[in-house]
């Protein structure tokens, strides 16, 4: 159930009318719901139940520390792609030793970090990270944790640049070719082989390319405990879609935990996950006021002080995200393009939108609460959005809207 809500005419967020929110915080603003975090994050717990595991949330998704902080109280992990989002994590509250380090280019300095603040799990993705990891380890005098990262080929039926699990993505390790990797990290001994990984993909609407997938890393668990490798864990990452248009009908969450953990049979293994949109993309909005309305033979624009360097996921993926007034307008409703101001043709947040809408209007984009704020830049020199969190009736500002001074504090004139 959404927590964006219709009550007499205006829109709501949980118990917080979204026109108070811009009227007290202005626009370009994210607004986010406590309530639809907390409740997507216990439908994986509640798969999960007590079958061994961690639901590590993907960081990248929405980084905000409060996001973290109230993720970390529930008792989530963390999968991180960076030493940034550690830091971040650890600044939130979060639990190192629930933490799983993703990404293709972990620097050493990033290794030595996370091997000193003890996290659960390395997820390797080429033969050469490997042995840096391995060195590193050894330098430091610690034994890191590791997980091989494959490549099982199967087409996760998604946008092409969020598929991750075909050969020709530059994500793992060929899963034919992992054997020899597991053989080689077994017999180091700043090294402790724990587990394996697999991440197909991102807005999945149906669960059968994660069985599918889970299918072929469980023949390798076989083929690797024949020779001689136990692991403790399967990681079969995040990618489980959401709700962006009607017609849109993303697996249940609950029900697929639990298929995965059915699919392992009398396997002795532990189960992670790496949900991240599937947390946070509904339990966020972007609210923006129309500027202008600008009406040529072609077109009527909603020209909108939100832009794409807000929210670039309709310029970048072509994604449809549902946009309302947060209160109704009397005037006829009339099918606008809604536009940024960025001096781009591509700055756009939507098409053939039927809207009753007039200057001055504040709109809001839903489901943006994952690859919205964290995708942001300061293009055209603005700065970035201010960040909200609703609890119930609460409204709390999370981050602040950036200033034109500190868009360029860090800057020098020649000497």
């Amino acid at each position: 159930m959404t927590v964006f809500t219709q009550q007499n005419g205006q829109l709501f967020c949980e118990q917080v009318a979204l026109a108070d929110v811009q009227q007290q915080y202005g626009s370009p603003t994210y607004v986010y719901s406590r309530k639809a975090i907390t409740e997507a994050f216990e439908a994986y717990k509640a798969g999960l139940g007590n079958h061994p595991g961690l639901i590590c949330y993907a960081v990248k998704a929405n980084s905000n520390i409060a996001v973290l902080q109230v993720l970390a109280e529930l008792g989530a992990g963390f999968d991180i792609v960076s030493q940034g989002e550690l830091e971040r994590v650890l600044a939130a509250g979060g639990d190192a030793s629930k933490v799983v380090f993703s990404g293709v280019a972990k620097r050493p300095q990033e290794m030595r970090r996370a091997l000193e603040v003890g996290i659960h799990c390395f997820n390797v993705e080429s033969r050469a990270e490997l042995e840096v990891l391995a060195a590193v380890a050894a330098e430091e005098g610690k034994v890191a944790p590791v997980s091989l990262r494959v490549n099982p080929d199967v087409d996760a039926k998604t946008h092409p640049y969020i598929s991750t699990g075909l050969k020709e993505n530059k994500f793992g390790v060929d899963i034919d070719e992992a054997i020899e990797h597991y053989k080689w990290a077994a017999a180091q001994a700043s090294l402790k082989v724990v587990g394996v990984d697999c991440h197909i993909g991102s807005q999945l609407t149906e669960a059968q390319p994660f069985f599918d997938a889970q299918a072929r890393v469980l023949n390798l668990v076989d083929t690797l405990a024949e020779n001689g490798i136990e692991l403790e864990h399967v990681d079969m990452g995040g990618g489980i879609g959401v709700r962006y248009e009607n017609d849109d009908t993303p697996p249940n969450i609950t029900e697929s935990v639990q298929q995965m953990i059915a699919n392992l049979g009398e396997r002795k293994l532990g189960l992670l996950l790496e949900p991240g949109r599937s947390i946070v993309a509904n339990a966020g909005a972007l609210l923006t006021e129309v500027i202008y309305l600008k009406s040529t033979e072609a077109h009527n624009f909603a020209i909108v002080d939100a832009a794409m360097n807000d929210m670039i996921r309709p310029a970048l993926y072509q994604a449809w995200m549902e946009i309302l007034p947060v209160q109704a307008a009397k005037v006829a409703a009339k099918e606008y393009d809604v536009v940024g101001p960025v001096c781009e043709t591509g700055d756009f947040l939507g098409k053939k939108r039927t809207l009753a809408i007039e200057q001055g209007s504040v709109l809001a984009m839903l489901s943006a609460g994952a690859y919205g704020f964290v995708m942001a830049s300061n293009y055209n020199t603005r700065g970035r959005a201010a960040e909200v969190m609703v609890d119930g009736a609460q409204v709390h500002l999370i981050r602040e809207r950036e200033t034109v001074e500190s868009l360029f504090a860090g800057e020098h004139r020649l000497g």
